[in-house]
């Protein structure tokens, strides 16, 4: 298929999309599990559900949702575990940190756009290099959470473009139903946490396998 659409900003979700924090987030799961003398769970179970958060992670690792008495506490503990090692083994993707360097030597502005708050994406940037964004809109910088569109709004009011000139790159389902609402064009990352077979159900406007393959629409 042709794609004719050029983006002037080009908009990413965090985790899976630029860096894979699955194993820093497992870890924090993991300790809590360990202190109730639990064995830990496997990774390939808590991988998927990353991007999900606090909610994902302990439902994978506990079987818990919000609706559960003991929830809150257990997310409290969990953030804190998190925010203690919360970069000991997150890195890039393969291919992202060619792909923002080929994108600043374009011209093309570009920002993050993440569910994940303040308290960790203000630490998180400058260790994974990502210090260069020039938006970064954490979970709490709008009063909603994706699939909410009004967090790329606010990237796209920063970075001074219309939503229709921007895209917006993310693995998971909430990033594309946002990006969707907002009328930007919709690019799915296989690379990430979903997987390809999962993101061809999502209707995008694009499904990527590489972050490599993002050059050919910018450049």
């Amino acid at each position: 298929m042709t794609i004719s659409f050029k983006p002037r900003a080009v908009l990413f979700d965090l985790d899976g999309t630029l860096a894979d924090t699955a194993p820093d987030l497992a870890a924090a799961v993991n300790r809590m599990r360990i202190e109730r003398n639990l064995s830990p769970a496997p990774f390939a179970q808590l991988r998927p559900h990353a991007s999900a958060g606090a909610r994902g992670l302990l439902k994978a690792g506990f079987g818990i949702t919000p609706e559960d008495v003991e929830f809150e506490a257990m997310r409290l503990e969990f953030l804190n575990n998190y925010e203690a090692s919360i970069c000991q083994h997150s890195r890039l993707f393969d291919g992202i940190a060619e792909l923002i360097v080929s994108i600043h030597r374009q011209g093309i502005p570009w920002g993050i756009v993440t569910n994940k708050i303040t308290r960790f994406t203000q630490p998180l940037i400058p260790l994974l290099g990502l210090q260069q964004a020039q938006c970064v809109i954490s979970g709490d910088t709008t009063t909603y959470f994706k699939p909410h569109p009004e967090p790329l709004f606010e990237a796209a009011r920063q970075l001074q473009f219309t939503p229709q000139e921007c895209c917006y790159i993310g693995d998971d389902l909430r990033d594309m139903q946002a990006a969707q609402a907002a009328g930007m064009f919709s690019i799915a990352a296989a690379w990430g946490y979903c997987g390809r077979r999962e993101a061809e159900s999502w209707r995008t406007d694009l499904l990527l396998s590489l972050p490599s393959d993002l050059l050919k629409l910018v450049v």
